[in-house]
């Protein structure tokens, strides 16, 4: 695996930023993934991947299109089985079994149902105040009886988040959920999924295309090239982040750089 190099960065960038390796298994990990290859006919995506996710971090994934971050987040999900190796979900002490929710970058509601029902989907009928709660939580408890059609597409993936958290996983997998909204939305959409990530005490792994949100949200930022980790370090930035904060900047372009190259 390659890491940063820290001795190369300048000394305001190395108080933010520090390489850390994947969390052996004795420690607290949600997912694991050892030795992992995914193959599509001829064409390997993912190439002996070793990755591990701890629990209640928030992990960005970045990589240019078609280098296997989907993929990754679909073996993870337990939608896809690898080619090869070991993909283990560990189950916090409270659960036997860790409980997984996707959000993708399509909010994927059914136009037949209102937003409440929406949220409702694969709940009892006595859950319905907890879809409520969950609606607030999102800034749409006035919104509960709209049909999807009436919504923003701003305001499709706060349905599309409640829905997911309405079932209080342990492990929420982000998709890329914003890459269709524009830009103030989505930093508005940034800020929620902080603020719900860390009042659920969530684990979470975003998938994203965009270095700046990675840098935004992300505990720790990975990247895939080719199949494979080229990148896998630690972001200490104060949250909430913003692009003028101490040290931003020079993450993202450092991230982006190596995005940018070719392995």
């Amino acid at each position: 695996m390659n890491l940063i190099d820290i001795d190369t960065l300048a000394p305001a960038f190395r108080r933010v930023e520090t390489p850390v390796r994947a969390p052996s298994i004795g420690r607290d990990v949600a997912v694991s993934l050892r030795g992992v290859d995914k193959r599509f006919g001829e064409r390997t995506v993912l190439d002996r991947l070793d990755f591990a996710i701890e629990r209640g971090s928030f992990v960005s994934i970045v990589g240019r299109s078609g280098c296997g971050k989907s993929t990754l987040l679909r073996l993870i999900a337990g939608l896809d089985q690898p080619t090869g190796g070991v993909v283990q979900r560990h189950a916090a002490a409270r659960s036997d079994e860790l409980q997984v929710r996707i959000m993708f970058q399509d909010a994927r509601l059914l136009p037949w149902k209102r937003v409440l029902d929406n949220v409702m989907i694969g709940l009892p009928r006595d859950k319905r105040d907890e879809a409520r709660a969950t609606l607030v939580e999102v800034g749409l408890a006035e919104r509960e009886k709209d049909w999807p059609s009436r919504l923003s597409g701003g305001q499709r993936q706060r349905v599309a988040l409640a829905r997911a958290l309405v079932h209080r996983p342990d492990l929420l997998l982000l998709d890329e959920p914003l890459g269709a909204l524009d830009a103030l939305t989505r930093i508005e959409m940034q800020g929620l999924i902080e603020r719900l990530w860390r009042e659920h005490k969530l684990t979470a792994l975003l998938v994203t295309h965009d270095v700046q949100e990675a840098v935004s949200l992300g505990d720790r930022i990975v990247l895939i090239d080719a199949g494979r980790i080229t990148l896998d370090t630690a972001v200490s930035l104060q949250r909430p982040r913003t692009r003028t904060a101490p040290g931003f900047a020079e993450l993202e372009e450092h991230v982006l750089s190596r995005v940018l190259q070719r392995v």
